[in-house]
């Protein structure tokens, strides 16, 4: 058998559950990732009910797992991959080994028990396994006669922590080196707190996602006004906008510039008041109520396991890009400024719903999960959608067959969704941002191989649907030709 070589036990026919073994001999394999399937998935990568949650490949010869960043499609099978036997490492950025016990936490309370003294022994377990990896440092897995590994990890952008895998194999009786690199989620630049990816050196094989593999995002540059632009019409309507958002990454985010709109409102209002004028759009016309009371909008954040993920984004400071340290040194709090209210307890939560519900108040509303399919935001979608004075604003990715997805195809032709068991008639408006992914686009994701000095002869297209991968493919296959360089092109099924 030849080596290195790669399976795939996961997001390859999808865009979850991401698990990839890189088998760099018969007796050592390398684990990068570990995912939970979600929506559409589950059924089309073969598995059904707890079946997807379970670990159904051998584990004896995977000698560590490499963690690429800490959303729950990536980490979300580890309780079952510990379950199973594994007793290796678990190797992650610094950022990640902070943030990857508040979600296996999570995860372990959601799927096997809230026994507060399992879920203790389950996490400190979890935290004498990890090994944080400083960025851009070579890192030795294994230094034998027939076998040297190392591991670096470099930034990707996706969310705080996030990592692409170099892998370095050498086969010291051959003379053979192979350069082995996962590309986790990229991020797209312009991503708010977080520097852009750089392209590494060199790959021999890449595996690459292509969630937007044939897409281009909407200018990310301008998406602070596209925001503020579509929350002010919708919140004309005089009720609340939803934005369904993942506990990590996303949230924190949108925090960091709805605080950016307030503080700029602020600045306009106080200039205005100095001067004796009223604030003026960029038209020349007079700002509206809603313009001028953005400082007074609540933004409510009703997820307590974003709140924990806010706290710890804002304890990682040192890892935020420059332009958010700035912006805290100036005095400024993007993650805990004055207008945001948190929501902890359930019985807070309800009363959150039924008051925003029953009241003519326009107010923000994030709330997880992202794609709708559970979380505290499915009790107010089902309060809200049959309501044309509320809005949900999508400003992420919907995966096929999951909740958000239908709410975001059929909500603008008067459509319906079952939640919970319940049929009801989407009357709210819904909205999509585009430019807000956290994933680099298809210009993105090709930059990324084509800025190699030297680049990969074989790539591998995973984590993303069947047209996004096809068209990647055949845009990077038109590449090489162009440059008469040879070619290794699959995408696994």
């Amino acid at each position: 058998m030849v080596f290195p070589r790669i399976t795939h036990h996961g997001s390859a026919t999808g865009v979850t559950g991401s698990c990839h073994e890189l088998h760099a001999d018969a007796a050592n394999s390398y684990l990068i990732d570990c995912g939970l399937f979600q929506g559409g998935d589950t059924a089309n990568e073969g598995r059904t009910g707890q079946g997807s949650l379970g670990i159904a490949f051998p584990i004896d010869t995977i000698r560590a797992l490499i963690v690429t960043h800490v959303h729950i499609d990536h980490v979300g099978r580890i309780p079952y991959l510990l379950a199973a036997g594994f007793e290796g490492p678990i190797l992650c950025s610094e950022p990640s080994a902070k943030l990857l016990p508040i979600v296996l936490e999570d995860a372990f309370k959601l799927g096997v028990s809230r026994d507060q003294r399992q879920v203790e022994r389950y996490i400190r377990l979890i935290e004498q396994r990890i090994i944080a990896l400083p960025y851009n440092t070579w890192f030795n897995l294994r230094e034998a006669s027939d076998l040297v590994c190392r591991i670096r990890l470099q930034r990707a952008g996706h969310i705080l922590g996030s990592a692409y895998v170099e892998l370095d194999l050498t086969y010291p009786k051959t003379g053979e080196s192979k350069r082995v690199v996962f590309s986790g989620d990229l991020g797209a630049p312009h991503a708010p707190m977080l520097p852009a990816p750089k392209a590494p050196y060199r790959a021999d094989i890449l595996v690459i996602e292509s969630t937007y593999g044939d897409r281009q995002h909407e200018d990310r540059r301008t998406r602070r006004q596209r925001l503020e632009h579509v929350i002010e019409q919708a919140l004309q309507d005089g009720g609340t906008v939803l934005i369904p958002a993942f506990s990590i990454g996303r949230t924190q985010e949108l925090l960091y510039e709805l605080e950016d709109i307030i503080h700029r409102a602020q600045t306009k209002s106080t200039a205005s008041s100095r001067d004796g004028v009223e604030a003026s759009g960029p038209d020349g016309a007079q700002a509206s109520g809603l313009e001028k009371n953005w400082p007074e909008l609540p933004i409510i954040l009703d997820s307590p396991l974003a709140n924990r993920f806010t706290a710890a984004y804002r304890e990682l400071k040192p890892f935020w890009n420059q332009e958010a340290i700035k912006r805290v040194q100036s005095g400024r709090r993007p993650l805990g400024f004055e207008q945001l209210i948190t929501v902890e307890s359930h019985g807070d939560h309800m009363r959150m719903v039924r008051h925003l519900a029953r009241t003519g108040r326009p107010a923000i509303v994030i709330a997880g999960n992202g794609m709708c399919s559970s979380g505290r935001i499915v009790n107010y979608l089902k309060a809200m959608l049959g309501e044309p004075r509320h809005n949900v604003l999508f400003v992420g990715y919907q995966a096929s067959g999951t909740t958000g997805q239908i709410i975001q195809t059929f909500g603008p032709k008067r459509g319906y969704v079952e939640l919970d068991g319940e049929r009801l008639v989407i009357r709210a408006g819904v909205m999509t941002i585009g430019g807000y992914s956290a994933h680099a686009d298809q210009d993105g994701l090709v930059k990324f191989v084509t800025s190699m000095r030297r680049r990969p002869s074989h790539i591998r297209i995973v984590h993303g649907e069947s047209k996004a991968k096809q068209a990647l493919a055949a845009r990077l296959a038109a590449i090489y030709q162009d440059k008469q360089q040879p070619l290794q092109l699959e995408i696994p099924q």
